[in-house]
Parts: C-alpha cells; structure tokens; sequence
C-alpha cells in the first residue's frame, strides 16, 4: 500500500481517489493480504505470552524455531512449486522416504557426508518423477503428486518393513544437523534461514526466478517470449523434492531414527504456510517472504495449541479453516480488480 494519507488513497494513474472507492476497490483486502500476516504473528506472540507463562521461554522459543524451520523447508519449495501455478500433494511422502533411505544408509555403515548425498539424491530424484510426469506425461500436477503421495509412501513402508530405522553409529556425529545451535541458534533455523535467503535471491535476482513468475503467471506467454515452460516446472518441482529431503535429514538427526509413517500431513502444513504467506495458488504472485512469516505463524500457532492442551485433531480443523480463509482473501481480491 502506499503512503497516501487517509482521505484519500492512489489509483494506479497516480490520482487520487475517495477513501469509499478504496474499500469499493476491495483496498481492505488487499491491505489484510499484504501484512495481516505480520499482524498475525504479533497478535499470536502477544496472545501466547497472556495464555500461556511457558510460551516465551527461551527453551519453548527454540521448539518452535526447529518445528517452524522444517515445515518452513518444506514450505520453500512449495513455493516455487506454487508460483508455478502447480501443486505438491507429495511433499510430506518423499520427506518420509527421505528420512528412511537416510537412516537405512546410516545403518548400513555408509558415511553420514555420503549418506547425506544419498538423502539429496533421493528427494531430487523424487521430485524429478514429478516433475516429468507434469511436463512430459501431461499429467495435471495435482494427480500426478496424489500419485506420487501414495507410491513414495508406500515405497517407504517396503523398504523399513512397517517399522523405524535407527541411524546406526553415525547418529551422534549428525545429531548437531537437528538439534545443535550456533551461539546459541538452532542449527535448523540457520539452515531454514539459509536456504530462504538464496531463494529470495534467485526468486527476484536471477533469470530463472523471473521465468518462474512468468510461467505462473501466464505459461502461454512465457512459452512464446522464449521461456523453457517444461524445464522451468520440471526444476520447481526438483527444488521442492531437494527440500523435502533437506527436511527429512534434519527430522532423522533429531530422532537417531526414521519412522515409516513421517512426514504424514507435513504437505498440509506446506501448503497452509505458502498460502496464507501471500503466495498464490493461481501462480505468478508471491514469495519466500511471506513462506517464512507463515511457517513461523504455524509453528508458533500449533506450539501454543499444544501448550494449551488442544487435540492435534482439532488443530487439524484450525488449519483448513486457515487455508480456506486465505484463498477466500485472494479469490475475492481477483474478483474485484478483474471488475474494475
């Protein structure tokens, strides 16, 4: 928004207009989307702190940090999947074939270094399925990750048979991956922050970043200036495979071991945070700004829930009332400047 003063706010001309056309304009909206999720984070923390003596505390503060940066890795690469205009339902599965093939190669003796470029290998092979099932195959993005959701889930579950894997010796030496810090950060928060600043920069300063935007926003225009369509969604969707497996490393360093079943829902809370950061699920309009501010409003959101003694069940309920909310926002947001 812009910093007119209050009687009157400016069109896209440069003019001047009524405050009454701005909320005609559906100015409101657009101002709730563009900092009610910075708004929403404040009043969560303020909240949390009245309800909750043990919220602030700085050992439930680094809780939320390392909950918050997992889900905020899984969210980073929601977003480029996102922006363009495409779809990961599969994240949550290839995070827990990840964590599996990670253990299993710790298990079997092989270098943690190694079995880290395994993990990598892993999630970006992944990813690539997706990625040509989309582009070659023809496959709408949201069958194709349903596909996928089921098949690496169900891969996982042949290769433990059903039960957890324990990162053999190795665990110790990669224990700081989870649950280190440096000078008193959490290592995974460095690593969240890390990886959404290269994004940031290659969503906004790089070619390929501008293609993506290009693609989202109008993928028969993109593709007639030039633009690669097919690869430019083939390496989104890589991207978010490569921080699914980032993700799972961090889940399986925590833990010393890998449960079959992990991961289960985390695509739920990948897309939640991407939406209500401002990303938009019609593509072509958003960033990792809004990913991280989300990620941390979930995390703290369900850290409070938790402390509040709430049912995961129903907090299940409060994040699909989230999501709705948000495409809500947007869609009533398009409607009005496609009206004007």
């Amino acid at each position: 928004m812009s910093d007119a003063p209050a009687t009157a706010t400016a069109t896209d001309s440069g003019q001047p207009r009524s405050v009454s056309a701005w909320l005609r304009g559906g100015g409101p909206v657009r101002l709730v989307r563009g900092h009610g999720i910075l708004l929403a984070l404040v009043i969560l923390i303020i909240g949390g702190a009245i309800l909750s003596p043990n919220f602030l505390t700085l050992s439930n503060l680094a809780n939320v940090s390392r909950q918050g940066s997992i889900v905020g890795i899984l969210g980073i690469g929601m977003t480029f999947v996102i922006l363009t205009a495409g779809i990961d339902l599969s994240v949550g599965s290839i995070l827990g074939l990840v964590a599996i093939s990670f253990a299993g190669a710790l298990a079997a003796g092989i270098a943690w270094p190694l079995a880290m470029v395994v993990a990598l290998l892993v999630g970006a092979g992944t990813g690539a399925l997706n990625g040509l099932g989309i582009t070659k195959g023809g496959l709408q993005p949201f069958i194709m990750t349903l596909g996928m959701l089921v098949i690496a889930r169900g891969v996982t579950l042949t290769l433990s048979d059903g039960k957890p894997i324990r990162a053999g010796d190795d665990a110790e030496a990669i224990a700081w991956i989870g649950s280190g810090d440096v000078i008193g950060i959490p290592v995974p928060l460095l690593l969240f922050i890390g990886i959404a600043v290269a994004s940031w920069f290659v969503l906004r300063h790089t070619p390929f970043g501008r293609e993506v935007y290009a693609v989202g926003d109008n993928p028969e225009a993109a593709r007639l200036s030039g633009i690669s369509t097919g690869r430019v969604v083939f390496s989104a969707y890589v991207i978010s495979g490569l921080c699914a497996a980032v993700a799972a490393m961090i889940v399986v360093s925590r833990l010393a071991a890998a449960e079959p079943t992990q991961g289960t829902g985390f695509e739920l809370d990948a897309i939640a945070i991407v939406v209500i950061g401002g990303t938009s699920l019609f593509g072509g309009e958003g960033g990792v700004g809004g990913t991280v501010i989300g990620a941390m409003v979930v995390a703290a959101m369900n850290n409070l829930l938790n402390l509040l003694g709430v049912s995961p069940f129903s907090q299940q309920i409060v994040k699909g009332l989230i999501i709705l909310g948000a495409v809500f926002l947007e869609r009533r947001t398009r409607n009005r400047e496609g009206g004007r």
